[in-house]
């Protein structure tokens, strides 16, 4: 049975309800901000006299009020890029007397939604999120964004949700690194991922793929490996892979976590990098020109893309009026040539 908003003392959630609106369109109309239309405006007076509704003053001092505190939503913290991401962020907070909230959905959806519904009670003043691979669609963060909450995107993103985002040139960064291996002599390249979801590891497929068929270099599925966040399954995959009589050529790890078991792999199969294959992997770790042979790499500028996603999310709070919408900032990746594509 429909809820009966007329017998009852009525909240702002109850108007949005019955308007089809949402909490924040309806807040804003109230206080007759330019942002909402005339003709929403008056739907929204004429619905807040009918039943009576009165302004609930604790609710909307405690919304004032600012915790001086903000999230930030990762997957994980072992990848390098997370680990640089998170000092930019804090360099940003600390210079404007921020605390900041480090939540890990260790790539759950489940983990991802439950985080964010406890700020709904405006637990924080902002949010900084990098999606978790099992997140397809952006639902729980539209109904955070409708509270008010301002959201800001970095690295991996949510396409159906309209806020700011802070990436890196994912297909370029694919095609380049695709296009080093070719120049290097390789004739069979497979790509190694993860997620089937993620926007940024299909966009480095896409561009991959772009590269191999502007050079004309025949590739099939067989030549691109799903994984998943078992260790040890990955690198039985790799070692299938490469153990074929043949075998790439080439290899492109696609995300830092993929590294080790082609390394581990190459090892036990007595394969030589780079003389029987060549690899490169996007990571940002610094022990790379360590490695045994050092490792090429695809780097993304984390540290860069933290500060700038922090410093949208705190003009957004600073200024409500800030419209992140707007905000879509792509930030150039590095190829560092080293001894494992010879």
């Amino acid at each position: 049975m429909k809820r009966n908003i007329f017998s009852m003392s009525v909240t702002i959630k109850d108007l949005a309800k019955e308007l089809n609106l949402s909490v924040a369109t309806i807040s804003k109309a109230l206080k007759d901000s330019h942002e909402i239309s005339p003709e929403t405006k008056q739907r929204v007076f004429e619905l807040a006299k009918k039943v009576n509704y009165t302004p609930n003053p604790y609710a909307s001092s405690l919304r004032k009020r600012s915790s001086k505190t903000i999230a930030v939503v990762l997957p994980e913290v072992a990848d390098s890029f997370f680990s640089l991401a998170i000092n930019g962020i804090e360099k940003v907070a600390r210079e404007r007397g921020y605390h900041v909230l480090i939540y890990l959905t260790h790539e759950s959806f489940d983990r991802e939604e439950a985080i964010l519904k406890e700020f709904q009670s405006g637990r924080v003043d902002g949010i900084l999120i990098s999606v978790s691979e099992e997140t397809s669609s952006g639902n729980h963060i539209k109904k955070i964004i409708d509270e008010d909450v301002p959201v800001v995107f970095f690295d991996r993103i949510s396409e159906d949700v309209n806020t700011a985002t802070i990436t890196t040139d994912d297909f370029e960064s694919g095609y380049k690194a695709t296009s080093h291996l070719i120049d290097q002599g390789c004739k069979k390249i497979s790509f190694v991922k993860t997620s089937a979801g993620l926007s940024i590891i299909n966009k480095r497929l896409e561009g991959y793929e772009k590269a191999l068929e502007e050079r004309k270099i025949k590739h099939s599925d067989a030549d691109i490996i799903q994984c998943n966040d078992d260790p040890e399954n990955n690198y039985q995959l790799i070692k299938k892979l490469l153990q074929k009589k043949n075998h790439p050529d080439g290899l492109i790890a696609s995300v830092e976590k993929l590294t080790t078991p082609v390394y581990r792999a190459c090892k036990e199969l007595n394969l030589q990098i780079p003389g029987d294959i060549k690899l490169i992997s996007f990571t940002n770790l610094q022990t790379a020109s360590i490695l045994n042979p050092s490792l090429t790499t695809i780097m993304q500028p984390a540290f860069e893309m933290g500060k700038i996603a922090a410093t949208l999310l705190f003009k957004r709070i600073e200024k409500p009026n800030f419209d992140l919408t707007k905000e879509h900032v792509v930030i150039p990746s590095s190829l560092q040539v080293r001894e494992s594509t010879g």
